[in-house]
């Protein structure tokens, strides 16, 4: 498997980018209208499809939403395998009444906070970076 596994190496390195533009959690049962080219991210559930994307797109399809986020990205290739590195960043988020939904690509973390904690949750990711021995 590519990627880091040690978890010093992962805290150490992590680099938080945030990304520009607000991000929505939709949910739908019929992703016809669509584009696939908009969607960020997409998991089936039992429920329905639960979609990330931009909020701009999502207003201009008038999809509903109740949540705008921030997108912060941690910059180090992490394995799928990796252990412990979601319980260590979100604890701290957690310690700083930060909520976080973490979804983990092939090569990256994906870290999405509420919109208003997001220079907050930069801090904080990049204070546990620099600090971590």
């Amino acid at each position: 498997m590519a990627g880091e596994t040690n978890l010093s190496v992962l805290i150490k390195e992590m680099t938080p980018k945030l990304n520009l533009g607000d991000y929505v959690f939709i949910t739908t049962k019929d992703i016809s209208k669509i584009n696939r080219e908009h969607t960020l991210f997409e998991f089936k559930e039992k429920e329905g499809i639960t979609i990330v994307m931009e909020k701009n797109k999502a207003d201009a399809l008038k999809l509903t939403y109740t949540y705008v986020a921030a997108w912060i990205t941690l910059m180090i290739h992490s394995s799928l395998e990796a252990v412990g590195l979601t319980a260590v960043f979100s604890t701290a988020l957690a310690e700083h009444n930060i909520s976080c939904n973490v979804i983990a690509g092939y090569y990256h973390d994906h870290i999405f906070v509420d919109k208003n904690d997001s220079k907050k949750a930069i801090q904080v990711l990049t204070n546990l970076s620099n600090t971590h021995s």
